[in-house]
């Protein structure tokens, strides 16, 4: 960052806080055009690669591009282009690289008087002062936010260094503040596992979940300790361990009687998922209604749950449903929740939409609905191939599936995952 002149710093940056990519930012461009302009504009792949070029310093836009970015950003060309925002653009760019690497996200951006306070922290851990901590807390919070919508990957690196320094303040804290840094501490591992899952780093994940676990005895935080046992669960369904996956997400049931209800509910359906996997039909239904309860009951009381099941509500629990359902080969039981479910998701959780409609679309080839499958699946097929590989696979399976049954909208769908899988990023 430092060594790249300031507007392409401004660029890259501008792009980044709209959680655009490069592939988005080509679209924008097109679209702000005329359209005498717009016909004159290279394929988006050749705009693509312009865009990474800019980014990367080698050359600076020309018109019409420079207008385009004015319209896209809504800037004047002077904020954007002019080299004397230099200095304060790589001091911006610093600010939330030097001491703790952060996504440059404007919630999150210190003022100078909390910049100067994490610095001293970073540099003496030992007098780790609250507002430090309050930062790191907003950091996972946002963070957590933003992965909803780009993916483990852009993440998962500088989380880990931020969980790094989190750590380094738990062995120092003392006091009223120390139980605070621990908690925060099995936060982050609890993240850090989640994503190391979703990339398919199963060893890491499984370390991650087991040091967010013993933090947690560690303070008495059952929420964590029962959380931990979920996702745990849930490695043992994704590796398609049945078994595992039961016993796990019964272990997580064993506070109960002092376990939040969203997170009670979460080591529920979770089990169900364990039975679902394994064929078993009416225990699955069972908990999945006692999950259902426990959530409803959730809702009644939001602010007792705990800050990382932001997204556990009767719309996330309706697509758990859904997904059961495809498991147990109810077909169309799947297609009616799944289709409600994602109805109500919102639109910028990507990779779960990714996920969710790779399981609809499932449905819908196992139902013998060819033509459905494919116009679900034609959507998502970037966000899946880009935010989650689960869902890729799915689709892949997808088309697999078609072309045994010799259905031609099979085509269709092998050409946009080839065309996605090809693209720059």
């Amino acid at each position: 960052m430092r060594d790249l002149p300031g507007w392409a710093v401004r660029l890259r940056a501008e792009r980044r806080q709209r959680l655009w990519t490069q592939r988005d930012m080509a679209k924008r461009l097109a679209e702000a055009a005329d359209d005498h302009t717009r016909d004159r504009l290279p394929e988006r792949e050749s705009l693509t690669r312009m865009i990474k070029d800019w980014e990367a310093g080698r050359h600076q836009p020309k018109d019409p591009y420079r207008v385009l970015y004015c319209r896209v950003f809504d800037a004047d060309e002077a904020e954007l282009f002019d080299d004397r925002h230099t200095a304060q653009d790589r001091l911006s760019a610093e600010a939330l690289s030097v001491p703790i690497p952060a996504l440059p996200l404007p919630a999150i951006a210190p003022d100078s008087d909390l910049f100067e306070r994490i610095t001293r922290t970073v540099q003496r851990p030992g007098r780790v002062d609250r507002q430090t901590v309050e930062w790191l807390e907003t950091c996972l919070a946002e963070h957590r936010k933003v992965e909803d919508t780009i993916g483990s990957h852009p993440l998962l690196g500088i989380v880990r260094q931020q969980l790094g320094v989190v750590v380094e303040l738990a062995q120092n804290a003392r006091g009223s503040l120390a139980d605070t840094v621990v908690d925060l501490a099995a936060q982050y591992a609890q993240f850090v596992a989640w994503m190391s899952l979703d990339v398919d780093d199963q060893a890491a994940a499984l370390a991650w979940y087991d040091r967010a676990h013993d933090w947690a005895l560690e303070i008495g935080d059952v929420n964590m300790a029962t959380t931990t046992l979920s996702m745990k669960a849930h490695q043992a369904w994704s590796a398609g361990n049945a078994r595992r996956c039961v016993r796990l997400a019964n272990a997580a049931r064993w506070h109960d009687g002092r376990v939040a209800p969203g997170v009670r509910g979460m080591a529920a359906q979770m089990t169900a998922r364990g039975h679902a996997l394994a064929g078993d039909a009416r225990p699955a239904r069972t908990l999945l209604d006692e999950a259902e309860a426990l959530i409803r009951q959730a809702a009644e009381h939001a602010d007792d749950e705990p800050a990382w099941m932001y997204f556990y509500d009767e719309t996330w629990f309706r697509l758990q449903r859904g997904m059961t359902e495809l498991q147990l080969g109810n077909w169309p039981k799947a297609i009616d929740l799944l289709t409600e479910g994602l109805s109500g998701l919102p639109e910028g959780y990507k990779r779960d939409r990714a996920w969710y409609g790779s399981c609809l679309a499932k449905a819908h080839a196992e139902a013998g609905d060819a033509a459905a499958a494919v116009a679900v699946s034609l959507p998502i097929v970037a966000d899946a191939v880009t935010l989650n590989r689960h869902a890729a696979k799915e689709l892949r399976m997808i088309v697999r599936g078609l072309n045994r049954k010799r259905a031609p909208e099979a085509v269709n769908l092998s050409e946009a995952l080839t065309a996605c899988s090809a693209a720059p990023e």
